[in-house]
């Protein structure tokens, strides 16, 4: 899976395509993701000493990664990834580090 935590991301495919927002937790064995203001559910919950209250809380739930694509950091637009192997100045050891196929721009 080449989506990661943190990542900025856009949905699109499913009920909310063309939102974004940032990748909180990933599943990689499900294959899911879940996105920061997307896909928000319903959950009715009893009084605990948390929620003393109780009631209705909106959470986000996951979608399949494959309806998610990674924004570009230069063009703002949703973008392929790659890899390229770098070779660390300091230690002389490669690194592999993610790229964006549509600027080739690093990302983090």
């Amino acid at each position: 899976m080449k989506i990661r935590k943190d990542d900025n991301v856009i949905v699109i495919a499913g009920n909310n395509k063309g939102k974004t927002g940032k990748v909180l937790k990933v599943f990689p064995k499900q294959n899911r993701v879940i996105v920061e203001g997307v896909n928000i559910v319903k959950r009715h919950t009893k009084p605990n000493q948390a929620n003393p209250q109780g009631g209705i809380i909106e959470k986000e739930a996951s979608v399949n990664a494959s309806n998610v694509m990674v924004v570009d950091p230069k063009k703002n637009a949703p973008t392929r990834i790659g890899t390229q192997i770098i070779i660390d100045d300091k230690t002389g050891k490669k690194k592999r580090e993610r790229i964006s196929r549509l600027s080739g721009e690093m990302l983090s």
